[in-house]
Order: C-alpha cells, then structure tokens, then sequence
C-alpha cells in the first residue's frame, strides 16, 4: 500500500490517502488541493512535489 500525507508537503495539515497505486494518490490529492486548500491551478510542479513525497506505508509487526 502507497501513503501520501499532505503535511509533508502542507504543514500542518492532517489529511492523508493509501491507495495500490500512485495515480489514485495523486488523483486525490490534487482534488483535496483544491477543496481544501483552494488551489485553482494545479502546476506540474505541484503534482511532482506530490509524487515525491509518496512512500510505501510501514505496518507495524502484529
């Protein structure tokens, strides 16, 4: 499983997405941009920063 979590790139902001796959994540988050954050125009740049900050999530032994 993938995790993004916008604090990485928002400070301070809570919300966070897993998905299989990537596009998913970033799909999401660039739809949290705008609603959350009002950003009107998502730059390339932007979903780059996103990508970047994607990672595999880490689960605790049981």
């Amino acid at each position: 499983m993938r995790l993004f979590e916008c604090g990485t790139l928002v400070p301070g902001c809570q919300w966070h997405t897993r998905a299989e796959e990537d596009a998913e994540i970033v799909r999401r988050a660039v739809a949290h941009m705008r609603s959350d954050h009002g950003e009107q125009i998502i730059r390339e740049n932007m979903v780059e920063n996103i990508k970047a900050r994607i990672r595999n999530e880490e689960i605790a032994p049981a």
